[in-house]
């Protein structure tokens, strides 16, 4: 199948989506979560089960901040933007009413500062430049061509973008935050990026070594060969992380969502964001060869 015929609807439509994504950073920012901002956590032991996403529903319908319930053994532990004593008696009142004739006990409650403070958010960024020019450098040296590492960079970065954007979007309407969790899965998404766009460019290596010839029809080649594996690869992962988002509860629920839309980002940018940007660059340096020897002559 000749699916470098249509290389520029697959940069066009990446771009649609950065672009989409810059827009609303640009406009409304990430949504920070407590790890970044501070915050309030209490922690209570109730006699009796609640709901927890009922709860979260009511607590937010009070007016408090809420980022969100999780249940350890029999305790819950509950976050919350800074709040004070006004705002503290009105969350156990509501949890009061909500137990109806069950009762709580208060095991801890206390105000915290950020988790993730200027110093470790610098850090993770140095950590990702240095490890993302150490893949650049290993994959070009591996494969014997700056064009295949700088192709591979790219496409990480575009999973990266796609990512931020849309969690800008998901931040504004549905109130969806970064927090500890959330750079995790994005760690996360740039190996899964890399890893699979080094499964197509190695068969293209193969095929070269084979059977030679043109680089446009190689690529061809090599993207029939792998996408199936791809694909079925992708969708063990993606069908996990549904029933995460589906039945893992608040906690981890936007963890799951950035993993999800990661995977599909990066399952897309392998071969129609690394491949025709290395097909590209193959193409511009074929046309510059000639030139150069021209020059000389």
């Amino acid at each position: 199948m000749d699916w470098m015929r249509y290389r520029k609807i697959y940069f066009l439509l990446s771009f649609l989506v950065i672009g989409v994504g810059i827009i609303s950073l640009s406009k409304w920012r990430l949504r920070l979560g407590l790890d970044f901002t501070g915050g309030t956590i209490a922690e209570y032991k109730f006699t009796k089960e609640i709901n927890t996403d009922e709860v979260e529903k009511g607590i937010k319908e009070k007016g408090l901040n809420l980022s969100s319930i999780e249940k350890i053994d029999e305790k819950y532990l509950i976050r919350l933007a800074p709040i004070d004593g006004k705002d503290k008696a009105t969350l156990e009142k509501y949890l009061q009413d909500a137990l109806g004739d069950g009762s709580f006990e208060e095991l801890r409650f206390e105000t915290v500062g950020p988790s993730i403070g200027p110093e470790l958010i610098k850090k993770t960024i140095y950590a990702i430049i240095i490890a993302a020019s150490s893949i650049m450098i290993w994959v070009a040296y591996q494969f014997k061509s700056l064009k295949y590492g700088v192709s591979a960079i790219l496409a990480m970065f575009h999973d990266s973008l796609v990512v931020f954007g849309l969690f800008s979007i998901l931040g504004h309407f549905f109130g969806a935050e970064i927090d500890f969790l959330f750079v995790t899965a994005l760690l996360t998404i740039l190996s899964f990026s890399v890893h699979d766009t080094i499964v197509v460019y190695d068969r293209i290596r193969e095929l070269q070594k084979k059977l030679g010839g043109d680089f446009y029809a190689l690529v061809n080649n090599a993207l029939t060969e792998t996408m199936v594996r791809s694909l079925n690869n992708s969708f063990t992962i993606i069908f996990m992380l549904l029933a995460l988002i589906l039945l893992g509860g608040t906690t981890i629920r936007w963890f799951a969502v950035a993993l999800f839309v990661g995977t599909i980002s990066g399952t897309y940018s392998s071969p129609f964001v690394a491949v025709p940007l290395l097909l590209a660059w193959d193409s511009v340096m074929t046309k510059i060869k000639p030139l150069k020897l021209v020059r000389k002559k």
